[in-house]
């Protein structure tokens, strides 16, 4: 690993080691000011039912050998958490409730809401040319920034090569790699330049670029769409996403940490099992990204942003619909029938008619998977605090997480 080069992809493979011992707790309920329970439409014992569900798919994702789980089903009527694991290994705590964690391309919908409501307001239009803003910037080898538009950056069909993989130089990673670079950081613009190294897998369409249907996650798209956010702006991405998502939404443990390696209190180490590796690394000081993966936020907080996302709060009707326009994201993640819009997904979800839409990341040490139903009325989320770069244990950790978004959102877990 190269002493500057970030870590998180959606696409990584993860999973974990099976180290820990299992440390688990009761579902919560929300409280009041009051500290009283916070009551919710359904009778208590079907509210059992659903926390019950809920713990049993947070100790499932604890089974595949991830050292800490917590996650968050939150309705208009309340909310249920679950926890399984430890928060670390050598003193054996519990997970803390409402834990920090980065939540790696979770960011993603934070930059894509901004930068629609920019186009709602006449500052952007989707079919801007990248070349229109950062003139100059996106050219070189077969890239062409006046072929690719904000829509083809915040929809991944822009061709451009993900900066991630540009940067990697050939070299596997390793925890001394890691060590060695855990407080180095790249700006956007050498970012940008690592990806502009390669050529793009395609140009889109010349006639209608806007329109491009060929899909590939490449994070540089979004690195691309923080720059024209702060060249609109004349504001920093960091100002904009607080001033914008937030501050409104009073989200006051989500925050942008620059160039920081640091996770604010409380929190779990976030663990690392690095290929060839047979144990695993404390990876928790890392610099986190830029507009395409770089926030740290809570279970709670994640789970508010989404709701106030698909319950309207956030874009116009016009900006929400162009949201939802997709395109087929074919190989991204392990489940079928996955499409991709501007800065969100969906996928088909059983007891769910109009499936769901999410988006995930990783980050070294951690895992967010995250959903919300069509109308914004239940969302999840799930914070894992261990990260294995591959194999079958890596797949299992996944589909497991998957699988307790599926389960909340379609009707099997959650809190009401």
């Amino acid at each position: 690993m190269s002493a500057a080069r970030p870590a998180f992809s959606r696409r990584a493979g993860v999973s974990a080691a099976a180290a820990a011992l299992l440390v688990g707790a009761a579902p919560v309920a929300a409280t009041a000011a009051d500290g009283q329970p916070r009551r919710g439409g359904r009778g208590r014992a079907e509210r059992a039912r659903h926390d019950a569900a809920l713990q049993r798919d947070v100790a499932a994702v604890r089974a595949t050998g991830a050292t800490g789980v917590l996650a968050e089903v939150q309705t208009a009527g309340g909310r249920a958490a679950a926890r399984a694991g430890t928060a670390d290994l050598a003193t054996g705590r519990p997970v803390p409730w409402d834990a920090y964690y980065r939540i790696g391309s979770d960011t993603k919908p934070f930059t894509a809401t901004v930068a629609l409501q920019l186009v709602g307001e006449g500052a952007l239009a989707l079919t801007d040319p990248v070349e229109r803003w950062l003139p100059g910037l996106v050219r070189g080898n077969g890239n062409d920034g006046r072929r690719i538009t904000l829509a083809n950056l915040l929809r991944h069909t822009s061709g451009l090569a993900d900066y991630l993989a540009a940067s990697g130089e050939g070299e596997p990673p390793t925890p001394a790699g890691y060590r060695a670079g855990r407080f180095s950081h790249q700006t956007p613009r050498q970012q940008v330049a690592a990806a502009l190294s390669q050529p793009p897998g395609w140009l889109p369409d010349a006639d209608d670029p806007a329109g491009e249907r060929r899909w590939s996650y490449s994070n540089t798209n979004y690195v691309l769409a923080g720059l024209i956010i702060e060249r609109v702006t004349g504001h920093s991405w960091a100002q904009e996403v607080h001033e914008r998502v937030i501050e409104p939404l009073g989200l006051r443990h989500t925050l942008t940490p620059g160039t920081s390696p640091y996770v604010p209190q409380p929190t779990a180490t976030a663990y690392t099992a690095f290929p060839g590796e047979r144990g695993l690394t404390d990876t928790t000081l890392a610099f986190g990204g830029y507009a395409d993966g770089s926030l740290i936020s809570t279970p709670r907080e994640l789970a508010t942003f989404w709701r106030a996302l698909f319950g309207g709060r956030l874009l116009r009707p016009a900006q929400l619909a162009a949201m939802r326009q997709t395109v087929p994201a074919p190989d991204w993640i392990a489940a079928r029938g996955v499409r991709y819009g501007l800065g969100v997904a969906w996928r088909p979800v059983r007891g769910s008619s109009d499936g769901i839409w999410f988006h995930g990341g990783t980050h070294l040490g951690t895992v967010s998977e995250s959903g919300v139903r069509p109308d914004g009325s239940r969302a999840a989320t799930a914070a894992v605090f261990t990260l294995r770069m591959a194999g079958e244990a890596a797949d299992a950790q996944a589909r497991a997480a998957l699988r307790l978004v599926d389960n909340a959102l379609g009707g099997t877990g959650g809190a009401d």
